[in-house]
């Protein structure tokens, strides 16, 4: 199981939010390249990017912050966030981004992802932000009108590289992981599923693996990290000792 560590941006700094409320930001790191360095020391092999402004903007806004990630990590990025047209996608993949997430567009205009997954194999997640099991979208602001697991279902064949789950009443509020719901979605498809939301301890995380098998392949974590709940190095040799002294899975410009 992959180790994601959360890098949300909004006006250029790292900040974390509580249950996507914008109005909630607390401010952790001014520098995000040097955040993603301190991701990359530790031991982490991917770093989960979401430019929260372009998630309301439906346009990236973060674009110098991500830039200055992509940069300094030296491991791959994987970014979300305002991403809803081939000429974002493929500006951003082109300039060191590994992976990007299309949440809003994956609703709006599913035939984006089909049409990105053919144009970048490997290179394409969708994100399934879900309040009550229902997709949300535009930063969470609006309901999608999709169940999570029939917008997840509607992308099988696609070749997305990865679904990154996100329970929105669990993000940010430090109360655990929605195991069950997680792994549901994910018994639902073939795709790789990421759990997001919610991870608040090393207890969460070994929950987390214990439950998951083969389902579940990777987990993103924010807060805690943030706040000293979970250091980054013990979770990754929690989740990954296998990969230990192997290279990143899907390096920069995969």
């Amino acid at each position: 199981m992959i180790f994601y560590p959360a890098i949300d941006l909004k006006d250029g700094a790292c900040v974390r939010l509580v249950r996507g409320e914008m109005a909630t930001a607390t401010v952790f790191n001014a520098d995000p390249a040097a955040q993603a360095r301190e991701f990359a020391c530790a031991g982490c092999r991917w770093i989960h990017v979401v430019d929260l402004n372009g998630a309301f903007a439906g346009r990236p806004v973060n674009a110098a912050a991500v830039a200055a990630i992509v940069e300094a990590a030296g491991i791959p990025v994987q970014l979300g966030g305002g991403i809803r047209d081939m000429a974002t996608i493929a500006r951003w993949l082109e300039n060191g981004v590994s992976r990007v997430v299309l949440g809003t567009a994956a609703v709006t205009t599913p035939t984006l992802v089909d049409e990105a997954c053919r144009a970048f194999p490997g290179r394409i997640a969708v994100g399934i932000d879900a309040r009550d099991g229902e997709a949300a979208i535009e930063g969470w602001a609006k309901p999608g009108g999709i169940a999570a697991v029939e917008l997840a279902q509607r992308f099988q064949d696609a070749g997305v590289a990865a679904i990154v789950y996100t329970d929105i009443s669990r993000d940010g509020a430090m109360e655990g992981p929605n195991i069950a719901a997680t792994l549901a979605l994910a018994k639902a498809v073939a795709s790789p599923v990421i759990a997001s939301g919610g991870v608040s301890s090393m207890a969460d995380l070994r929950a987390l693996k214990a439950a998951a098998g083969d389902a579940i392949t990777g987990v993103i974590c924010g807060r805690a990290l943030y706040d000293g709940r979970i250091d980054p190095a013990e979770a990754v040799a929690l989740l990954q000792p296998e990969m230990d002294g192997r290279p990143a899975e899907g390096g920069r410009g995969a």
